[in-house]
């Protein structure tokens, strides 16, 4: 295990060992985009991360674990401060694990063996002893985990690449969004239905969800996230929250 030094470029393929893990607090860290020979799950304990793949955002907000498998391109963005868990598994470890990235709820057990795991030393034997339980039920814990809707697939048509340059900002409504790229409304459905299996509301809406909660989660209040997210009131905020969460902010946040 080791306490990350958020100026030191960390490098787990540099290491011998099966499993390596890493115990950390880092604010306003930027990964840039990278990829490792060994599988990732990068678990928040506080604060909130937001991972950009090739055509997916990926948000992490508190007690939610993202499963990188092998040699996926990720950039990390952690704002304000951060407390995290990630553990690196070789490729051999992953095999029933899934394939492709996704966020998955963080049980109690899988919360307690992250942390034996991310506090053991890079040079542990994980074939001897209380090492081989600990893994085995990781892994398991892992494949067997819920997954959460907090991914958002971003369309790849070259005519929306105005829309992607500025994917931290608030969407525009569909008629300003036409005038952007130079295509009808009808047209960039058909592009969003096929490339991301959402029409543009819908897609906006998972945006502002997703937007939502980031904000929630690094201590923005309710006044502030209905500003940034366009919403006419903070009823209307609640409410819309409520509506894709079936939590209010507040309960969600508990």
């Amino acid at each position: 295990m080791a306490w990350l030094d958020a100026h030191a470029p960390f490098d787990p393929d540099s290491y011998q060992a099966s499993v390596i893990g890493i115990a950390a607090t880092l604010g306003n860290h930027d990964s840039g985009v990278h990829q490792h020979q060994r599988g990732q799950l990068l678990f928040t304990r506080q604060g909130c991360t937001r991972i950009t793949l090739a055509q997916q955002l990926c948000l992490l907000p508190p007690s939610r674990a993202a499963w990188i498998p092998p040699g996926v391109a990720h950039r990390a963005v952690m704002q304000h401060s951060v407390d995290y868990r990630s553990i690196y598994l070789l490729p051999e470890l992953c095999a029933e694990l899934p394939h492709h990235v996704c966020v998955i709820a963080v049980s109690p057990l899988l919360r307690a063996v992250l942390e034996a795991i991310a506090h053991s030393d890079f040079g542990t034997d994980w074939q001897q002893g209380r090492f081989v339980h600990l893994l085995g039920l990781c892994l398991s814990e892992i494949r067997d985990a819920a997954h959460q809707p907090m991914l958002l697939p971003l369309p790849h048509d070259k005519r929306l690449a105005p829309l992607l340059s500025t994917v931290e900002h608030l969407p525009p409504e569909l008629q300003v969004l036409e005038a952007q790229v130079g295509a009808s409304g009808r047209t960039i459905g058909r592009i969003f239905q096929r490339e991301t299996g959402m029409s543009y509301q819908q897609w906006r809406q998972q945006w502002r969800l997703m937007r939502a909660i980031e904000l929630l989660s690094t201590g923005r209040n309710i006044g502030y996230s209905t500003f940034e997210l366009g919403f006419s009131s903070d009823s209307a905020f609640i409410a819309f929250f409520k509506d894709m969460t079936g939590f209010t902010p507040g309960t969600w946040l508990k």
